[in-house]
């Protein structure tokens, strides 16, 4: 019998090619019969606040979650730098797919480059990672916020609201919006988000059958690299109250250098001001499994804590702002 799954998916243009992606994939390497189950998110929502004000990046899939929950979806297909570091009780990452391009994108419709920016020029984001990056660079920018979807993006950039705003390169080059991209930020300006650029497929824990089928689409490489970024946040508190990045860069069996940054969790307060210093740290490794992943991670949150890094709790955050 053809086995017939169902993929939650938020509705977003991005969202949607994402689970198509899946859906692609499950039909030309399982046979499978696959259906798409479209919703609107709590992150979808509320775009009139930043993330770090109104609960995180759990909102973009709790509902996904729910419907696996009740039945209706076997499975929700995710961009990883929206997932929570720790999944609810219940609920696994059945596979990481191969990564796409983890790097920022710089867009605007007059200026090629960050440099090219006029003093005091304003440039949009949802990320405290950004911001803080950004303003590390430019001290002199204003850093506004900027929510909602990629093509919402797009168009207040196109009204003038914003000289440049600052994106995922995955996701414009997934939607074939290249020519969108001034420039692309190099990992020493910019260090990515942990999992920016991964897709991971979330089912319940208890569907067995599911994580055994699913594990032929990983990417183990992808998957042992995501793992040592996220283990940094998670260690860190998994907090999108606070500005983190963390990327891998190497071969994973001759060794993964991982990289991390930590910015004050009251960055979101400061973004016309100068902000505190950055904290930084790496290690390299060689990794061949979870555990040997998750300890390079955990090494690097230990350095960044020693630098003067605190671990931040994102509901304490949250409650007192």
């Amino acid at each position: 019998m053809v086995k017939k799954v169902i993929i939650a998916t938020r509705e977003s243009r991005l969202a949607l090619w994402q689970a198509e992606h899946v859906k692609a994939l499950l039909e030309a390497r399982m046979g499978w019969q696959v259906e798409l189950l479209g919703m609107t998110t709590m992150g979808d929502q509320i775009q009139d606040r930043s993330l770090s004000k109104v609960g995180g990046k759990g909102l973009f899939v709790k509902e996904l979650e729910v419907a696996i929950e009740e039945g209706r979806a076997d499975m929700a297909v995710h961009s990883l730098k929206d997932v929570p570091m720790d999944l609810p009780d219940g609920f696994a990452l059945a596979c990481v797919l191969e990564r796409g391009d983890p790097h920022d994108a710089f867009v605007s419709n007059n200026f090629d480059s960050l440099a090219a920016l006029p003093l005091g020029a304003v440039v949009g984001t949802s990320s405290l990672r950004r911001l803080v990056l950004l303003k590390a660079i430019r001290p002199d920018l204003l850093v506004k916020p900027l929510r909602g979807n990629l093509d919402t993006r797009l168009r207040k950039l196109d009204e003038g609201q914003y000289d440049a705003i600052v994106l995922a390169a995955a996701g414009l080059q997934r939607l074939g919006m290249q020519a969108r991209i001034k420039s692309i930020f190099s990992s020493q300006d910019m260090l990515p988000a942990a999992g920016q650029g991964a897709l991971g497929i979330e089912v319940a824990a208890s569907r067995s059958d599911l994580i055994q089928d699913l594990a032929t689409l990983a990417d183990m490489p992808t998957w042992l690299a995501v793992t040592a970024e996220r283990t940094v946040s998670r260690a860190m508190g998994g907090s999108c109250s606070m500005p983190l990045a963390a990327f891998t860069t190497g071969n994973a069996a001759e060794g993964l250098l991982l990289r991390a940054a930590w910015g004050d969790p009251a960055s979101d307060q400061l973004a016309s001001t100068p902000l505190k210093p950055m904290v930084y740290a790496s290690d390299t490794a060689s990794v061949s499994n979870f555990a040997q992943a998750e300890a390079l991670g955990d090494k690097v949150a230990s350095a960044l804590r020693a630098g003067g890094a605190v671990w931040t709790n994102n509901a304490g955050l949250v409650q007192g702002q």
